[in-house]
Parts: structure tokens; sequence; C-alpha cells
């Protein structure tokens, strides 16, 4: 059964792969082994441990992608290489259908660092994991509630380099619209007392699977 379907939730504790596909193209190009902590019809929470393999995307050359100028950014040829989270962990909240999900950052020692609000296309689950498309743009919200609008200029240089329409991009500020009006509302996930979250010890990291690009089934036929 394919895990887009209503009957099905992951358990906490369950390893799944949150993965984005490349911009105007149809490969992934970003994988990120996680942890369920809850999985119902009002949210999905994973875990992001440190030390985890994903894989990521890098220029040709193995050159980190925002070393690049951004006038070149999206345009220079690209593959993708594994590599480790580093710093510390990443949760990550997302209520099905809204385009964006919202990632909870902690400095060291558990101090909670900021909320970040990542504009994509809503997750699509199946058997493996979910998936998405990064939108470029992003808000971060800092414990306060204040917030402020994050990579603008990656967002603007997108559109210049064909990567999405002016049809895309309206829809993705009217996305950012909707999620400041949760902000400045305060509602779910920012009202859950999610920075006083902590992961269970027993957790294992999760392993990157040899096929983590691999093609839902739903989409194979």
């Amino acid at each position: 059964m394919e895990a887009g379907t209503s009957a099905h939730f992951w358990e906490p504790g369950s390893q799944i792969l949150w993965r984005y596909r490349q911009n105007a193209g149809a490969h992934f190009h970003i994988a990120r082994p996680v942890t369920v902590v809850r999985d119902d019809a009002e949210l999905l929470a994973v875990w992001l441990a440190p030390g985890t393999e994903c894989v990521k995307p890098v220029l040709a050359d193995g050159t980190s992608v925002h070393a690049e100028p951004l006038e070149s950014r999206y345009t220079k040829p690209r593959t993708v290489q594994r590599d480790r989270w580093f710093g510390t962990g990443v949760l990550k909240l997302a209520r099905p259908g809204l385009p964006w999900s919202v990632w909870l950052f902690w400095e060291p020692g558990w101090r909670f660092k900021n909320w970040y609000v990542n504009l994509e296309e809503p997750l699509v689950r199946w058997a493996g994991g979910v998936d998405s498309e990064d939108h470029f743009l992003d808000i971060t919200v800092d414990p306060d509630g204040s917030w402020q609008w994050r990579d603008e200029d990656e967002f603007a240089q997108a559109q210049q380099d064909g990567l999405m329409d002016p049809e895309l991009a309206e829809r993705v500020w009217e996305a950012g619209r909707s999620a400041v009006e949760v902000i400045r509302a305060w509602g779910p996930p920012f009202s859950g007392g999610w920075p006083d979250w902590r992961p269970d010890p027993s957790w294992s990291v999760p392993l990157l699977p040899e096929d983590w690009d691999r093609t839902p089934a739903h989409l194979s036929s």
C-alpha cells in the first residue's frame, strides 16, 4: 500500500526519506533519512539527526552550490554527492496539503534558535517517505515571534534563469503570505510547544539507502 493513502500513517520511530526534486527537473537532488516523531491527519513531524548521511546538490566540479556567485549558481552544471548533516539536528513539521514545512533549529545544548518556514510543493507521500520541490523563498521566525523573508535574491534569480514561471512565482508568494498569517496568529505548528521537544535517545541514526533516488511505485507505471 502506498503511504499516500489515508489509511496509512507511519509509527513513531519509523525511518523514512525526505526528498526534493530538482527545480524544473525530474530527478531528486536532495535526500535526507529521518525518523518519524508523529504522523497523523494533522501533522507529519520528523527528526533529522546530527551526522545523518544525506545527498545534496553540488556543482559538477564538486564546488558547493552556495560558493558560486548567484548570477551563475543555477545555470552551471550540477551533480549530487553524499555528505553528513553537520551541526545540531533539525525537527521538520509539515501539515498535510500545505505548500510549506516548518523546521526547528537549536544551538548546542538545546538552546532554541529559530523556526524556518521552507516554501515548497505540498509533500507527496509514498511507501518510503515524502517528496517535494523547494521554492527558494523562505521565512525565518525568531523565538519571540518576529519574522522576516529570506532568500529573496535566490527566488528572483531562479525566475530569471527559468526555474519557475510567473504563475508559480505568484503561487509561492501567496503561500508565503498565508504562512505569515499563521505566524502572526501563532497557529499550529508554532503553538504546539515544539521547541521543548527532544528526540528519543534510543533512536538510531537512519542510514541512507543505496536506492535513495528510486521512483515511487505510483509514478513508475
